[in-house]
């Protein structure tokens, strides 16, 4: 028997049952959270204090004492690395036309890699034009076609499931690798 728009019809509420029911199970797992949240951010707070103030005195110690970052320049220890380091340079290029005309007077051997350059063709832009343009220009169009749509109202029940999905998912490789 071929299926009929009622049948498909009542997949369309088996759905919405079900998307129903995991709403009220991440409500009931989210208020859960923000009751934990509000149990343990006093004392979240208070550790991340705690962290400051132990960062900052051991900086200073190390800013205080910089003889003592000779050889070795850094030190391990209680698994904290800490010492002096020198930092990367920084380039700063405040006339880029400038740059660019002298790189191609003092250095034009090198001016290939040392200067990009790039023209592409602009896909919003080749939208607008007709087929007829499109096709003298070398672009292919490539017609549309049917495809299934379900898309659900979006929610925030929908946007907290995505992210435990995606946190769960950036979890596994973690876990796999420590096992």
């Amino acid at each position: 028997m071929p299926t009929t728009l009622d049948d498909l019809n009542d997949q369309a509420r088996a759905l919405s049952d079900a998307r129903h029911q995991l709403g009220r199970m991440v409500q009931a797992l989210n208020a859960g959270i923000e009751a934990l949240k509000h149990e343990q951010m006093p004392a979240i707070r208070t550790a991340i204090d705690e962290a400051t103030d132990a960062w900052e005195t051991l900086e200073r110690g190390i800013q205080a004492n910089p003889q003592l970052f000779v050889k070795p320049r850094t030190v391990a220890s209680h698994g904290v690395t800490f010492g002096i380091q020198k930092s990367k340079g920084v380039i700063k290029v405040p006339d880029e036309e400038r740059t660019v005309a002298l790189i191609r007077k003092h250095l034009p051997e090198k001016a290939d890699v040392l200067i990009a350059s790039k023209e592409v063709p602009v896909k919003k832009a080749l939208e607008q034009l007709p087929a007829a343009d499109l096709k003298r220009i070398g672009v292919q169009v490539t017609e549309g076609q049917d495809t299934v749509v379900i898309r659900p109202a979006p929610s925030d029940v929908d946007k907290l499931v995505k992210a435990l999905v995606k946190a769960e998912v950036e979890t596994e490789p973690a876990a796999e690798a420590s096992a």
